[in-house]
């Protein structure tokens, strides 16, 4: 497959929802790591990140008084275990991570998931796990071409200097929103954690754009780089 520019995958797209990036920096040396949101509704975009107690971060209600419902929106999207760290866009990342508690995978723990019960969208669920090492591995649980019915897809990569892959929820705007099709885009990591996270929040669409989480973490000492934006403040 052609290696894309993360950049122009990104600013070609309005609406590609949540995504995960995972990665190894340019450089050989860090793990690398991208997550962010998007909103279409009040709802969805009145949140923020901020960090939790158990390495990573949650979402939370930017302006309480106007929070509807937050099953769907109110979740960690990043925890930490054993040296793993976790990545989704919902309550699953607390799935994988008792599983994980329990000496089982994350796809034992996502055999138990499905797609977001948001008919007619069934947005999907995409999921994501770091090892110590730098390899990692991706998931996307979604519909059957709309139906109602789940498809479970599973990816695992070896940690390659300068190569990430890229997955989101939504192949692009639409009513229903279509979902991602296809396997994560293997996409250029280039530049430090500053120029990484700036060139996503800068494509990201400005309409729809809500928060995003960065993170390097150096394969050799385990010494974690974060950074969070939120479009509210």
């Amino acid at each position: 497959m052609e290696i894309k520019s993360l950049e122009n995958e990104l600013s070609t797209n309005t609406y590609p929802g949540r995504g995960i990036v995972l990665g190894k920096s340019s450089d050989g040396k860090n793990a690398v790591i991208a997550y962010f949101i998007m909103g279409r509704s009040v709802n969805s975009r009145n949140r923020i990140f901020e960090e939790n107690e158990r390495g990573g971060i949650r979402t939370k209600a930017f302006d309480e008084s106007k929070m509807e419902d937050p099953s769907l929106i109110i979740y960690n999207p990043v925890l930490k275990f054993d040296g793993n760290t976790i990545v989704t866009n919902g309550d699953q990342t607390d799935t994988i991570y008792d599983f994980m508690q329990e000496s089982k995978c994350y796809r034992h723990a996502l055999l138990t998931r499905e797609f977001e019960p948001d008919a007619p969208n069934y947005t999907p669920r995409i999921s994501g796990v770091v090892k110590q090492n730098g390899d990692y591995v991706l998931s996307i649980l979604k519909s059957n071409m709309g139906k109602p019915e789940c498809l479970r897809f599973f990816f695992e990569y070896p940690a390659e200097a300068g190569l990430g892959h890229f997955i989101h929820t939504y192949k692009c705007d639409g009513n229903p929103i279509p979902s991602f099709e296809g396997e994560p885009v293997p996409v250029k990591i280039e530049g430090d954690i500053e120029g990484f996270t700036e060139m996503i929040w800068n494509n990201l669409n400005e309409d729809n754009k809500v928060s995003l989480f960065t993170r390097f973490i150096n394969l050799e000492t385990g010494e974690e780089q974060t950074r969070i934006i939120n479009k509210n403040k």
